[in-house]
């Protein structure tokens, strides 16, 4: 087992509709709002953690390849593959890791280690100067409520705080590449299912839609090779 490569996936990710992605803070503050979003302590300004990135895309992989079921629901790991051997689930591991120990130790060592590595992603800088320029903030608080369906009347108020839609982030992973194999298809075929669905929380109210834009893979682009992916286009 040898590493080969060291491959650079950079592109940009554009905000369609709002984000949030929790801080997790647990200070109540005047005038704030109830569900602040991740931010650099350095500038405050918003970004994208590494890993919710890789947590989605590798959530989003195991529901196409029908590998939640042979987990239970927990993320796929060595010890499931058992239940659920084929080379998609194989890669899978390769690429996103998985916990190893007890009879899965030599199994851990054969499919090797983890190939990606996902990077925190700052705002474009291009984009934050524009922003600023305009004098636009890069977040906004948006309310929500729960509606008593016979008064008819708004109930448990509440505000969170999202990343503006069309706001962009500058996008980098690391692809490690073991003895000439070729992960990327798998590795794209994700990103395309995070663009068919939502990053961070609160999707299904229309929160983190997602675009990706601009994607090379060491400087050369794969935007259109990215652009004709059809996910879904074996599904019976």
């Amino acid at each position: 087992m040898q590493l080969t490569h060291i491959k650079q996936l950079t592109g940009t990710i554009v905000l369609k509709t709002g984000l949030h992605i929790g801080a997790g803070d647990t200070e109540m503050r005047i005038g704030g709002t109830d569900n602040p979003v991740v931010k650099n302590p350095l500038d405050g300004q918003p970004y994208i953690p590494g890993s919710s990135l890789k947590g989605k895309i590798r959530s989003l992989l195991e529901w196409r390849l029908g590998l939640v079921t042979a987990s239970d629901g927990k993320p796929f790991s060595f010890k499931h593959l058992a239940n659920r051997e084929t080379v998609d689930a194989r890669n899978l591991l390769k690429l996103f890791g998985g916990a190893p120990g007890g009879d899965t130790e030599t199994l851990a060592q054969e499919i090797g280690p983890t190939r990606l590595a996902f990077w925190d992603c700052p705002l474009n800088a291009a984009w934050l100067q524009k922003a600023q320029a305009r004098n636009l903030l890069s977040t906004e608080a948006k309310s929500e409520n729960s509606i008593d369906r016979i008064r008819g009347v708004a109930e448990n108020p509440r505000f969170t705080e999202r990343v503006i839609a069309g706001a962009d982030f500058d996008f980098r992973l690391s692809l490690k590449v073991i003895d000439g194999e070729d992960l990327l298809p798998l590795l794209l075929q994700g990103l395309k299912l995070l663009e068919a669905d939502s990053l961070g929380g609160s999707g299904s109210r229309g929160y983190g839609k997602v675009a990706l834009g601009n994607l090379a893979l060491d400087g050369e682009s794969l935007q259109a090779r990215f652009d004709a992916l059809q996910p879904f286009a074996d599904a019976a």
